[in-house]
């Protein structure tokens, strides 16, 4: 029966870690992903441009290698999110949560009745193609999907505490970039109207006794996040990992190697 280890995870009070990937959607992913230790990989679709047939592949790879895969779709829309619950995902994130009424909306997209409206369609990908009592396929899938939202602009932040209040919201989620953007501070993470927006939403969510999560650009960012509150953490990008790994190696060899090019 279909299950989601870090949801659970989370909602014992654990830790999960995991990255996001925005570019190398190729079958291994997942796999190299898995290998390396990552609880989960948060695929995107926001900024990336990949389309429903990629996801719907990455998702089953994921599922294979035995980690979470999550989708970050690019609105706050139910047949964006219908369409990937179906395809497989076990956690759904949204982009620019900035109410109560979203959050409860996403809430109801993610869960069959009696918790919610989702649509019923079985035999699928999200259910491993299988036969079998359909009410108990509702019940596991409904304590399977991680709802997450990302709060990531200054009405966010304002609304945090009713956000995370919401029965069946998961995981709030910081968008770092994008609100120092909305404060119109971009980058300024270091900045005291950013610093007080980010122990805002912190306070929101141990107060909800909900866990937080955000993508660290390290190792050392993440650590230190772990201290300050969150509980779910990505590190890095496909992207950033390998570019910066590469150029580590890299200036490596050039000084070691002596190249005076």
């Amino acid at each position: 029966m279909l299950a989601n280890p870090v949801r659970a995870k989370l909602l014992a009070g654990g830790t999960a870690f995991g990255t996001m990937a925005f570019e190398f959607f190729t079958p291994g992913l997942a796999h190299v992903l898995a290998a390396g230790g990552a609880e989960f990989v948060l695929l995107d679709m926001e900024h990336s441009g990949a389309g429903i047939d990629t996801m719907k592949a990455q998702i089953r790879f994921a599922r294979a290698a035995g980690i979470v895969p999550g989708v970050r779709v690019p609105a706050c829309e139910r047949h964006l999110v219908s369409t990937i619950l179906d395809a497989g995902a076990l956690g759904i994130m949204v982009p620019f949560m900035e109410s109560a009424e979203q959050a409860a909306a996403l809430v109801g997209w993610c869960r069959y009745r009696p918790k919610g409206t989702r649509g019923l369609a079985f035999g699928l990908a999200h259910d491993d193609y299988g036969t079998g009592a359909v009410r108990a396929k509702m019940d596991a899938a409904n304590e399977a999907v991680l709802t997450i939202g990302l709060i990531e602009s200054a009405r966010g932040v304002a609304n945090a505490d009713a956000i995370l209040a919401v029965e069946g919201f998961d995981l709030g989620w910081l968008g770092h970039y994008d609100l120092s953007d909305s404060l119109g501070i971009v980058e300024g993470f270091a900045d005291e109207r950013y610093v007080e927006a980010e122990r805002s939403l912190l306070r929101a969510a141990a107060a909800a006794g909900k866990p937080l999560g955000w993508l660290a650009p390290d190792g050392e960012a993440a650590a230190a996040s772990m201290a300050r509150g969150y509980r779910c953490i990505g590190i890095g990008t496909d992207i950033a990992l390998l570019r910066d790994a590469f150029a580590a190696e890299l200036g490596t060899a050039k000084n070691k190697g002596g190249d005076r090019r």
